[in-house]
């Protein structure tokens, strides 16, 4: 794969860049505090700045590293960031790239991640070069299942127990789109 970092990307309706020290207290306040955006995932919601300042420090470090991929959401409406998309997981092996996402709670069913799924999507077949790109989810959170079929992906099944998150092992889906399928 050509490993490019986190590069700002557009869409129509957002911004997708790197996290900035300035963001911490937005970040804080519409999505890492939110005990509805962590529900499904393994950290729980952060309980206060100090927490989020450390995390968003550790996200600006890793820039430097082009196997980094951390955007925050920006809706250009907005002028300031309401969650993030990232790569959870790479494996050059095989050029696949396995995404993660969240945003505040109050900017959920507005079409935000679909549209900056889709732009990660594009980057990492177009640019990046990866092979397949894939997400799971916990099955109970069904809107993640949405975004990820809108952005035609391809259910691949349901793996049993298979991940920790804050309040212990649940069942997931995977899914997953080919360089392949998308081309």
């Amino acid at each position: 794969m050509n490993h490019l970092g986190t590069i700002r990307l557009e869409t129509p309706r957002l911004i997708l860049r790197r996290f900035e020290e300035s963001d911490t207290e937005t970040a804080f306040s519409v999505w890492t505090s939110d005990p509805k955006v962590s529900q499904y995932l393994r950290w729980k919601n952060h309980r206060s700045m100090t927490q989020m300042k450390e995390l968003g420090l550790t996200w600006i470090s890793k820039y430097s590293d082009p196997m980094w991929y951390h955007w925050v959401i920006e809706p250009k409406e907005i002028g300031y960031p309401i969650g993030t998309i990232s790569a959870a997981n790479i494996n050059n092996d095989t050029e696949s790239i396995e995404v993660g996402f969240c945003i505040g709670s109050g900017y959920w069913g507005m079409g935000y991640v679909t549209e900056a799924f889709a732009a990660v999507i594009q980057f990492f077949f177009e640019e990046v070069r990866a092979n397949r790109i894939e997400a799971k989810y916990d099955t109970r959170n069904k809107a993640s299942g949405r975004v990820l079929e809108k952005c035609g992906l391809t259910y691949e099944g349901t793996l049993r127990s298979s991940e920790r998150i804050h309040s212990g092992i649940t069942d997931v889906c995977i899914y997953s789109i080919l360089a392949k399928d998308y081309f």
